[in-house]
């Protein structure tokens, strides 16, 4: 049987200008990177009404998978199929999944974006930018507390921390400035992985590159002894990082192994972070395509609601379909059945488990009010009265379904859902609907999101996310938008409640400020910025072969 990596090398790939020819971008607009990637100057690109937009989102993930990014590649093949000039928006895989548990992000089977290996390893080095431009404003910061600190910054109160792309246990808590006052103050620090960073997400939200420098300068990175917010530009520090990801900010476009272009730029986690490719990469993709797939990481409860509550209300734009993205295993995994029973008949836990699926398809329907298409992936002899269950259950709440076969078939394979998604994008451009008002306090905007779009019960918070919320008022940042960080396995904030649990609080330990991307992030659980490594990490199993070639990516 063939790998991932197999199927990737067999690819005939065409030249980068025939790729950007299928979207009308001119050749002086593309920075080639090699061979089969390049950047895309879209300050070359011709004027054009923008596209219409799909969002791909999922149930809550479980270890029997859902195949949410190789169905939105399977998707973009399907409409270039049918005709329609497509474009695919994906977020970078970050290397600390990659090396770790999870994987990369490149899709599956017959429905990737390719050249893989590049993708799921330096791929253009955007994320490399965006970690030195965070630690060249750290390293700023503690030079300034070296030089005299004239700004008063009080070391106790620093909330900047650095980042590598890697997950690193040992470095989430550090102590920096040891052995003698040549090598700086002492003080605490640590490291979050870099798809956790506010460079991330600020470098995911700007609209320009003026944008990204103003978002970069509005940075929070500590107090001062006064009590008061010390900023990017407090430090000089914004024109700098700015020139770190000039070129990074460029959209990267890649092909599919059916030739569709893909815009992959950005990868902020959908359970830490907002979780969405770069605004930059939609915008360049909707200018340019008569329908733009993209996706948000995770679970609807996650991705799709930072998608419509962050980056939706922010960028003034809105999804003509969202496709929800389920496989009978999954569901089954939901219903509580073992691992050793996901590929097996159990019309039972199948019955169980679609509560999830209801669950989020009601969610998108009342509070978002964008038309729903649900994707279940179909895998080699499942029951057709099994499969028929799952469609029952989406007529009976008034959303479409269609099978979906692209992991094995490629576009050809994903017809029938391009089928109900041109249906889909037919229908009046929804009116843009989000889960809070812009006015509302940040508690009262978790306490929306945790009843209409969890189905908990409430919110609690600690002594110090209670703190940091009064700080963050005082300075005037109560009613910016929330980002919650939390777990992707739940809909609560415990991993261990699968399906549909109810009546719960969830419980937000710390807010943290992103003054530069514009959202408060409300740290629930035990969910950490910085992973570990499982004990098994797919590091382990990748090496270079005698032809120096890469084994064992997936």
């Amino acid at each position: 049987m063939l790998t991932d990596l197999d199927i990737a090398k067999q690819a005939h790939l065409e030249p980068m200008e025939n790729i950007a020819a299928r979207l009308g971008i001119p050749a002086e607009a593309l920075l080639p990177y090699g061979r089969n990637k390049a950047k895309v100057d879209t300050a070359q690109l011709p004027a054009r009404e923008p596209g219409k937009l799909v969002l791909v989102t999922a149930i809550n993930p479980t270890p029997a998978g859902e195949g949410k990014t190789t169905t939105t590649i399977g998707l973009g093949d399907a409409l270039s199929r049918r005709g329609v000039r497509t474009a695919i928006a994906l977020r970078q895989p970050s290397l600390g999944p990659v090396f770790g548990m999870k994987g990369g992000a490149a899709g599956g089977g017959h429905a990737q974006v390719v050249p893989m290996e590049d993708i799921n390893l330096h791929f253009t080095g955007d994320l490399h930018a965006i970690g030195a431009a965070n630690n060249l404003l750290c390293a700023l910061l503690d030079n300034h507390l070296q030089q005299g600190n004239v700004l008063q910054i009080d070391p106790q109160k620093i909330q900047l921390r650095r980042v590598v792309d890697m997950n690193d246990r040992a470095l989430r808590n550090i102590v920096i400035g040891l052995g003698g006052s040549f090598n700086g103050k002492p003080r605490e620090d640590g490291f979050d992985i870099t798809v956790a960073s506010e460079v991330m997400a600020v470098f995911c939200l700007a609209k320009s590159l003026e944008d990204l420098t103003e978002r970069l300068a509005r940075m929070v990175v500590a107090q001062n002894t006064s009590g008061q917010p010390v900023t990017a530009a407090d430090l000089q520090g914004a024109g700098a990082m700015a020139v770190l990801l000039r070129d990074a900010f460029m959209p990267n476009l890649v092909q599919t192994l059916e030739h569709t272009p893909a815009f992959i730029h950005g990868g902020p986690f959908a359970n830490i972070a907002h979780g969405c490719n770069s605004l930059s990469a939609t915008l360049t993709a909707m200018r340019t395509a008569d329908i733009t797939v993209t996706e948000a990481g995770f679970g609807a409860d996650l991705g799709a609601e930072k998608f419509f509550d962050i980056k939706c209300r922010q960028a003034g734009i809105f999804p003509n379909a969202v496709v929800l993205v389920a496989t009978l295993r999954a569901l089954k995994c939901h219903g509580g059945a073992t691992k050793a029973d996901w590929a097996q008949p159990n019309a039972e836990a199948l019955q169980k488990g679609l509560c999830n699926l209801k669950h989020h398809l009601s969610a998108l329907q009342s509070v978002y009010q964008a038309p729903v298409v649900v994707a279940l992936n179909v895998f080699e002899n499942e029951l057709p009265a099994e499969l028929a269950m799952v469609e029952d259950a989406c007529r009976k709440l008034g959303a479409a379904y269609a099978p979906s076969r692209v992991h094995a078939q490629g576009g050809e394979g994903g017809l029938a859902l391009a089928a109900a998604v041109l249906a889909a994008c037919e229908k009046p451009t929804p009116v843009p609907h989000f889960c809070y008002e812009d006015h509302v306090s940040a508690l009262d905007k978790m306490t929306a999101i945790v009843r209409r779009i969890y189905g908990g019960a409430n919110v609690v918070l600690t002594p110090q996310a209670t703190k940091d919320l009064a700080q963050y008022q005082a300075w005037g940042y109560g009613s910016l938008p929330v980002c919650m960080a939390k777990t992707q396995y739940s809909i609560s904030d415990d991993p261990t409640l699968i399906g549909t649990p109810s009546g719960f609080t969830v419980t937000v330990r710390r807010v943290r400020l992103s003054a530069g991307a514009g959202f408060l992030v409300a740290l629930t659980g035990d969910i950490m910025t910085m992973p570990g490594l499982p004990k098994t990490p797919a590091a382990n199993a990748i090496r270079l072969d005698e032809f120096n070639q890469v084994q064992g990516l997936f």
